[in-house]
């Protein structure tokens, strides 16, 4: 499913990733964070989405999953910001 992290990074967090701020409207990829303990589920893996806002500490992420518009509460560690050229 996923590559394994380098030997010196496994296990460890980057507090910039943790605590970066999305804005309502960005596009973002779902790129799993393996040193975090969460259920995250697997088939959200790869998948990109808009950000629809904000809950608690996790982000509103709109994914269409098949052929359904769906909504996730995804921690920021797990999301990568990305570019959509127009």
């Amino acid at each position: 499913m996923s590559r394994k992290k380098p030997v010196r990074t496994r296990g460890k967090l980057q507090f910039s990733k943790y605590f970066q701020e999305f804005e309502n409207g960005e596009a973002v990829a779902v790129v799993r964070e393996p040193a975090v303990q969460s259920s995250f589920p697997t088939r959200l893996q790869g998948r990109t989405g808009i950000v629809e806002g904000k809950k608690g500490k996790a982000v509103i992420v709109h994914i269409k999953d098949q052929n359904k518009e769906k909504e996730f509460l995804i921690e920021p560690i797990h999301l990568k910001k990305i570019k959509v050229s127009s």
